[in-house]
């Protein structure tokens, strides 16, 4: 070794001696169980980072970042959507990302899009009790989507909108894992013994916060470390060290003046520069000692790396945070037990300040003795985004209180220098830490603080949940929609807390509800619409899923929606009847006959209403409402003439649902007869079965007599065989005419039995037995009445008088005259079945048929 190594070697340790002898780190240089970095507050008082942020013994994700750019040190370890991931120089092997993603207009939505149906098993999957587990769950389905995009970004470039899905999806995760750090924690206040922090709700929530924040930066940035190639190797400022050496031996000038001496101190105290390549080793290194601090503490992973680069000094002074405790005081044990901690380490953090505060070293270098030291003002000009900041804020905030506590509980020495004022008299809350990052000048940390996760961050830190849902409120409210994936995660968030048991504004957990079904409609994500649809209020959740259903058309997904429905615990009777009730309600509520007398065309409104009787016909638990439902809808088209469209749905009802009713009753009841309630529905079944009889019997009755035998045509001047067929054919005629008028006769008689069979219904057609008081269905029986019997009675009448059955005629007369049809709908009521002017035109009628009885010679009556 020569002798400029020797002065190099001498100049090293003087350098350490010097160090540690003005920061006092000797004192503390013992070895300690590794532990995570956390501000100045021993292990014993700090929560358990792991208990807090995870569960269980499940591993990291971590994901390597490198190349770490001198203007934003933030960038590399928490990306923003406008920049992307800081590094693009990733090791991991990306030939399994799916190709076809990439083919995709949207390989970001595409490949998240899973997220929808994940979050519903997992909220499915966990009980009440286990929350958190949830939340863990969440948290993890979010950061793996994060790594299947981010390899999509490195082939779609950071610009497309993919990076901006992933960037959601990230902060989605960090939000969970945000609610987990706070709420677990709340309900596990018992198990924190230490006095401090069992006494101190901010430092709790303070620590929570910067935990938080740490351990997101952690995955970020996992064991980059390991990676960073430096300039020089294992010796401290080598290719400095390696000029002077030349320049000793004169072998070479140096054009530049650079330091003499290789002590720590030396850049500082001659005011020279070392060799291009260590300013670069040294601007790398002090960047990544940094990053690890803001990586979850990282400060045993820190002086590993400062060990490596051969600056073992420069580990020294990140170890003595540590605060002072001597278990020999108390534990009254036998054997003497080492000392932990600093016992001088109001020197250490008051030296720790004024190099945070010293403007000739780098801001990085600068940054990590006030991330130590808690000088808030040296920290912030390298946070450039919110995260960042935060971190700073808090951490500050939580040692501050811990150096408050030590100072008031008289451990501290009295002689020591006092901390600076701007330190011991800032005063931190949680709610003066936000409006100072609103106040910044920073325009990234102003445009990040509104970003919407941000927004939500915010006020679950300071517990505001009534401004959180006012901002929820807020957002629904916009014009702009909300991406699909935060409306999820705000779907989630008030499940969450629900199942907390925390009331929340009632109506915009709803709002937000809302909204998430529909985009799930949009979506077509069926299978899991009645999921959410039943964490609605009970009633709300029957009338969405009955509108939802309204435009459900096929059969068997008309039979899986059911079965979804009953599955998440809706009233599936009566979301059907609400389907029903509102289709069949479409055209209003009015019930308006006409008076026309031609048949009316079924149109595609009207098919709706006929197939919407088969939500009804799936279950036979169901058969009663569908009987009352299908009455009512046909009412509707009996009033309109659309007897075709009446018949349809008819025919939609099972041939065994009166009896299946009764059965169900029987089942059900078998001492006590059928409610009034379903009596009527099945009477009001039976007269229009009667009614649709009748008209179907005259229409088979008008076709027929319209589709009479024509008569042959002889020809003129035929010779002999044409006569002889002339004759043949007439004599066909007569036959078809024998079988035509006989047919004709029958469906006479079939049309007369039905009309008669609606005339002398029991108890009167379309009336309830007993009368009960005045409803709307009961009005539009009686006016369905004062229709429906007058026309088919009119029907019977012109049947019978076009064929010359007179003396039937008037016997209708006496039918349609007697006090059973001309019954008051209900008491108090005074329109009777024929108005006036009906029985008018009816006797009008009557009298043509008697003068022609009395042309054929019989009386009046048609009696000889």
């Amino acid at each position: 070794m020569d002798s400029l190594d020797i002065v190099f070697h001498a100049k090293i340790m003087c350098g350490v001696l010097r160090y540690l002898s003005l920061s006092l780190i000797c004192l503390c240089l013992q070895p300690s169980a590794s532990l995570p970095f956390c501000l100045p507050v021993t292990p014993r008082l700090n929560p358990d980072v792991s208990a807090i942020i995870a569960t269980g013994n499940k591993s990291q994700r971590f994901t390597r970042v490198s190349n770490l750019d001198d203007s934003d040190w933030t960038n590399s370890i928490l990306p923003s959507p406008r920049s992307g991931w800081a590094d693009t120089s990733f090791t991991d092997d990306f030939t399994n990302v799916n190709s076809a993603l990439l083919r995709e207009d949207d390989p970001g939505e595409s490949a998240a899009s899973s997220l929808l149906s994940d979050f519903l098993s997992a909220f499915l999957k966990h009980s009440s009790s286990a929350v958190f587990d949830l939340l863990e769950d969440y948290h993890n389905l979010c950061l793996d989507k994060v790594e299947v995009l981010q390899k999509v970004v490195q082939r779609a470039g950071a610009s497309s909108r993919t990076a901006g899905v992933r960037w959601i999806l990230q902060q989605e995760s960090s939000t969970w894992r945000l609610m987990t750090s706070l709420y677990r924690y709340l309900q596990s206040e018992k198990l924190v013994v230490e006095q401090l922090f069992q006494r101190d709700a901010v430092i709790r929530q303070g620590q929570l916060v910067v935990d938080w924040l740490e351990s997101i930066a952690k995955d970020q940035i996992g064991d980059f470390s390991d990676n960073i190639e430096f300039y020089a190797k294992n010796v401290c400022w080598e290719n400095t060290l390696h000029a002077l050496k030349l320049r000793r031996r004169g072998s070479v000038g140096l054009s530049i003046p650079l330091v003499t001496e290789l002590d720590p101190d030396a850049p500082l105290r001659q005011q020279r520069p070392l060799a291009n390549l260590d300013r670069e080793d040294d601007t790398r290194l002090l960047k990544n000692l940094l990053t690890l601090i803001r990586a979850a503490g990282m400060t045993l992973e820190a002086q590993r790396l400062c060990k490596r680069c051969g600056q073992a000094w420069r580990a020294a002074t990140l170890e003595g945070w540590k605060l002072y405790h001597d278990p020999n005081m108390t534990s009254g044990l036998g054997r003497l037990t080492p000392v932990e901690g600093n016992p001088n380490r109001r020197i250490w953090k008051l030296c720790c300040w004024s190099l945070s505060e010293e403007e000739q070293l780098d801001r990085y270098e600068r940054a990590i003795y006030a991330a130590l030291s808690g000088n808030l003002k040296a920290l912030l000009p390298v946070c450039e985004s919110w995260e960042d900041c935060v971190w700073a804020y808090f951490r500050v905030l939580v040692d501050s209180l811990v150096e408050q506590e030590v100072t008031s509980s008289g451990l501290a020495n009295q002689e020591e220098e006092p901390l600076p004022r701007e330190y011991t008299e800032a005063n931190w809350t949680l709610e003066k830490i936000f409006m100072e990052l609103q106040a910044t000048d920073s325009k990234r940390v102003l445009e990040e603080h509104g970003e919407h996760h941000h927004v939500i961050q915010r006020l679950v830190i300071l517990g505001d949940l009534d401004g959180l849902m006012e901002e929820f409120s807020d957002w629904l409210s916009s014009s702009k929609p909300l991406p699909s994936h935060l409306l999820r995660f705000m779907t989630h968030l008030v499940l969450f807390y629900s199942s907390l048991g925390i009331a929340l504004k009632e109506e915009v957990c709803v709002a937000v509800l809302q909204s998430y079904i529909t985009l799930l409609i949009e979506e077509q994500q069926s299978e899991l619409i009645a999921s959410y649809t039943s964490q609605l209020p009970t009633a709300l959740a029957v009338q969405r899923y009955a509108s939802y259903l309204e435009g459900v058309s096929q059969t068997e997904q008309q039979r899986r929606a059911l079965h979804l429905a009953a599955d998440a615990g809706l009233d599936v009777a009566a979301v059907t009847q609400l389907v029903v009730e509102a289709v069949r309600e479409r055209d209003g509520p009015e019930f308006t006959p006409h008076t026309h007398t031609l048949e009316t065309n079924t149109t595609q409104d009207d098919q709706k209403k006929i197939d919407v009787i088969d939500w009804l016909l799936f279950e036979s638990a169901h058969r009663a409402e569908a009987l009352k439902q299908s009455n009512a809808i046909m009412r509707r088209f009996l009033a309109v003439q659309k007897h075709e469209a009446a018949k349809a749905v008819f025919s939609k009802l099972p041939a065994d649902s009166v009896k299946e009713v009764q059965r169900q009753w029987a089942g059900l009841q078998p001492d006590t007869p059928l409610p009034a309630e379903d009596l009527n529905a099945i009477r009001e079944h039976r007269c229009i079965q009667a009614y649709l009889e009748a008209h179907e019997a005259f229409s088979d009755w008008f076709s027929h007599s319209s589709s009479a035998p024509q008569k042959p045509v002889p020809a003129s001047q035929a010779k002999f065989t044409e006569r002889v067929a002339n004759e043949m054919r007439e004599n066909e005629y007569q036959v078809e005419c024998t079988a035509w008028r006989g047919r004709l006769q029958v469906l006479v008689d079939e049309v007369k039995e039905r009309v008669y069979q609606v005339l002398l219904f029991a108890d009167g057609w379309m009336i309830n037995t007993p009368e009960g008081e005045v409803s709307e269905r009961s009005l539009q029986m009686a006016l369905l009445r004062s229709l429906c019997v007058p026309r088919l009675s009119f029907l019977l009448l012109s049947v019978l008088t076009s064929s010359s059955r007179h003396q039937e005629a008037l016997q209708l007369a006496d039918v349609c005259l007697t006090n059973r049809l001309s019954h008051r709908f209900f008491d108090g009521l005074s329109d009777l079945v024929f108005s006036k002017e009906d029985l008018r035109r009816f006797l009008q009628k009557i009298r043509e048929s008697s003068l022609m009885l009395l042309d054929c010679g019989l009386d009046a009556l048609g009696y000889t």
